[in-house]
């Protein structure tokens, strides 16, 4: 399937996408048997070091402009906690703010809680803002605050054990900074070879 066939059916693989998330966070929101399962899995840090990743093919499609590319790395990235089986051992830190997310999540929903959540989106949409619009710098600010957001976030309410995110987060945020330069400086280079 050639380019042209592709971002003919771009926006319309974006919406299978957008439901197929929508379908996931309903699921995991409505059962629990489901909901207990995935955090299981997710006990397994490869995915915590993995997630963060998800953050170079999502500005990349933004740079391209690709909707089913955005959605389709975002489902990526929500279901990925759960696509590694379940660690024999788990440190106590993991499980206590594993257990704290879970509550987290699963607790009574107040506006002041809606608001903070809505920084997720609302950062996401300003990342593929800034790419689609080819701002390399707003974009990597984007990616900082989102990695340092994550990190206050888990320390405010999980105390020590919200530092266990910490070298993942780190060394996530390092590779996506080195990779999503050099990709956005190798992008710019082809698009000004063939202007």
């Amino acid at each position: 399937m050639g380019n042209t066939q592709l971002k003919r059916y771009d926006k319309m693989l974006a919406l299978t996408f957008a439901v197929f998330t929508l379908l996931f966070i309903v699921l995991a929101f409505t059962n629990k048997s489901f909901f207990n399962w995935a955090y299981e899995r997710h006990q397994n840090q490869l995915s915590w070091y993995l997630r963060p990743l998800f953050l170079i093919p999502f500005c990349y499609f933004a740079y391209k402009r690709s909707w089913a590319g955005i959605f389709g790395t975002i489902f990526l990235l929500l279901t990925s906690m759960f696509w590694f089986p379940r660690p024999e051992v788990v440190s106590d830190q993991v499980k206590q703010f594993l257990e704290m997310e879970k509550e987290y999540l699963s607790g009574d929903w107040g506006s002041a809680k809606i608001l903070m959540s809505l920084l997720i989106p609302v950062s996401f949409t300003a990342l593929a803002v800034a790419f689609w619009k080819r701002s390399l710098w707003f974009g990597l600010s984007v990616v900082i605050f989102m990695a340092v957001a994550k990190m206050i976030w888990s320390v405010a309410f999980g105390g020590e054990a919200g530092k266990s995110i910490f070298i993942p987060a780190i060394l996530g945020l390092v590779i996506c900074i080195g990779l999503i330069y050099l990709g956005f400086r190798k992008l710019e280079k082809k698009n000004k070879w063939y202007d």
